[in-house]
């Protein structure tokens, strides 16, 4: 039962960051007119380093397409861990309310299911280091 539900919830995270890559990458939705003001010089930070937007939704895009047809998924998850931690944070610290927490927490909830399937990849490295040159 865990196994399916961590397949399914592959394909949901994979498929919540390749349309937010692709959206955000070629610009389809328009920015909403009444963000908070500490968000919007966060985006413009993001946007005048002119390479660092793309970055995050070139990968997101990728990883996420990744994610949905089967290629590599532990690596795509690992990839994509930074990025949905920078989501939570970004809405815990610069948007008001509790009620902008939600889509976050599932987004981190959905990617903490999805890599229960890969914990056999990750248990590595996590574990102590007992030898410093090596396993």
């Amino acid at each position: 039962m865990l196994k399916k539900v961590s397949t399914v919830s592959r394909y949901l995270l994979g498929l919540v960051f390749f349309l937010s890559g692709v959206t955000g990458l070629f610009n389809l939705v328009p920015t909403p007119p009444d963000l908070p003001p500490d968000l919007v010089t966060f985006m413009s930070g993001m946007m005048v380093s002119k390479y660092f937007f793309p970055l995050v939704k070139g990968t997101e895009m990728v990883c996420g397409l990744f994610l949905l047809i089967g290629v590599a998924p532990a690596l795509m998850l690992l990839i994509l861990a930074p990025v949905t931690l920078n989501i939570l944070l970004v809405h815990a610290f610069l948007t008001p309310g509790l009620g902008n927490l939600v889509v976050p927490i599932v987004i981190l909830l959905l990617h903490a299911l999805a890599s229960v399937n890969y914990w056999r990849f990750y248990r590595p490295l996590l574990s102590s280091f007992r030898n410093a040159e090596g396993p």
